[in-house]
């Protein structure tokens, strides 16, 4: 009876690794199009000010930037500080989004690595649980499902040995010992 409970318990914990598994490709999936998302609003937010720097500064926006902050009115200073703060957040995000496109593993290791917090997090609240049916999906599913279930298995079975052994060494000690004369 037991070790048919234990062999539901494995196929459970199977499932459950299987389903979860196979919601990770789709995170990958909506955490790449948020990034793509928040490049392309940085880049709208820059436009203004590159169409400046390509007509005044030769399309160097740093000089652009240098200028304005050079500016003895505190408006301007300002300003450049401003613009200067959604071009690195540019930077930042472009950098983010070509290392996520180039990446060998499709973006999961981008993710598990060297997420951007703010996006991660944003696509973790608002992550609609869906199931993308392809082979990588399918693949990742099962490798997790197989994996989750022996690691729970292995940790079930280590707590029970020590379980075990503490119960044997307790008996052991509640027993009687015969006097030796």
């Amino acid at each position: 009876m037991i070790r048919r409970l234990m062999d539901y318990l494995r196929l459970l914990l199977f499932v459950c690794g299987v389903l979860l598994g196979v919601q990770m490709p789709a995170f990958v999936d909506q955490y790449g199009k948020a990034l793509a998302a928040h490049t392309q609003e940085a880049k709208q937010s820059l436009a203004e000010f590159q169409r400046d720097a390509d007509r005044f500064f030769g399309g160097d926006i740093d000089k652009l930037i240098a200028h304005y902050k050079q500016n003895p009115d505190a408006v301007f200073n300002a300003g450049g500080e401003s613009i200067e703060a959604l071009y690195q957040r540019y930077q930042l995000l472009s950098a983010a989004l070509t290392e996520f496109n180039q990446s060998p593993y499709g973006g999961f290791d981008r993710l598990v690595l060297a997420p951007l917090p703010e996006i991660r997090d944003q696509v973790w609240q608002h992550f609609s649980h869906s199931i993308l049916l392809d082979g990588r999906a399918i693949a990742f599913g099962l490798v997790f499902g197989l994996l989750f279930a022996m690691f729970c298995e292995l940790t079930l079975h280590g707590c029970g040995h020590c379980c075990l052994g503490a119960y044997r060494r307790l008996k052991s000690k509640a027993e009687p010992q015969p006097e030796n004369r």
